[in-house]
């Protein structure tokens, strides 16, 4: 164990200073490389993240893989290679869709709903919501939508109850399972099964299931909450607006007249 431990250690350095090399003569263009300072945390970040720890290095990214040629920005293509499904919902997504088109990636400052005046012109890539050397998903969860996104819906997460269970389960670098995230309801996890060991993917498609509405129920609300709470809730756009920071107070005519049917239908008057 100790041996493997260290062999894993000598690794990481290497590949640390790999990083260090790629940047500042892989292009070619020294004029284009970071300071020390800035290379120095670049591996920090790297060696502690889910990449580094699974030896997913720095030409992972940085290098095409066909010409092998250096590649300075890495793009969606390049987190593609690894992460196909992630990228293929994302580029359904209104984040994506113009990066699907071929066109020039959205902005805020492109959005309909109210955005930060400091982020109107940050492109919505991969590299939007996840640190490019870290890989930190509990940023990704919450702080990533919130430095854009400045609608009463995403504002008043904090003072929500799930903002409470977000708190309370942070594990890095991933949110624990009792997490309840801006992610957790507007990318839903999606399960393949098809495999002998089944596979949890994320749908990175925050656009799927906005409408309908009832859409979300089944694929977010009911993990957590029965039929009746879940469509009381979504449907209640005040409480919507509030972003769930109470239990609902309507009462859908639905759900009565289905109550109604049952008893009907069985003959018990019980309730």
């Amino acid at each position: 164990m100790i041996i493997r431990q260290s062999i894993g250690s000598v690794l990481r350095s290497l590949m640390a200073i790999a990083l260090v090399a790629v940047l500042v003569l892989g292009s070619g263009l020294t004029a284009r490389a970071t300071t020390q300072q800035e290379l120095d945390e670049i591996t920090a970040q790297w060696q502690t993240s889910a990449h580094g720890l699974n030896d997913v290095n720095c030409a992972s990214c940085h290098q095409n893989k066909e010409t092998k040629e250096f590649i300075e920005t890495p793009n969606h293509e390049s987190c593609q290679s690894c992460h196909e499904q992630s990228v293929d919902t994302f580029l359904l997504s209104k984040h994506g869709i113009r990066l699907l088109e071929e066109k020039s990636p959205l902005t805020p400052a492109m959005a309909r709903l109210p955005m930060k005046h400091e982020a109107m012109d940050q492109q919505m890539n991969c590299n939007a919501c996840h640190n490019v050397h870290s890989a930190n998903t509990v940023e990704a969860s919450v702080d990533a939508c919130l430095t854009c996104h400045n609608d009463n819906h995403s504002l008043n997460y904090q003072n929500s109850k799930h903002a409470e269970l977000f708190a309370d389960s942070k594990e890095l670098p991933r949110p624990g399972a009792g997490a309840v995230s801006c992610a957790t309801c507007h990318l839903p996890r999606e399960v393949d099964d098809r495999l002998e060991t089944p596979i949890v993917y994320v749908n990175h498609n925050n656009t799927y299931n906005l409408k309908p509405q009832d859409r979300m129920v089944g694929d977010v609300c009911m993990n957590c909450h029965g039929i009746e709470y879940s469509y009381n809730s979504i449907f209640d756009p005040e409480l919507v607006e509030a972003n769930f920071d109470r239990s609902p107070t309507l009462e859908l005519q639905t759900f009565d007249l289905m109550k109604a049917a049952e008893e009907r239908r069985t003959g018990n008057t019980s309730n």
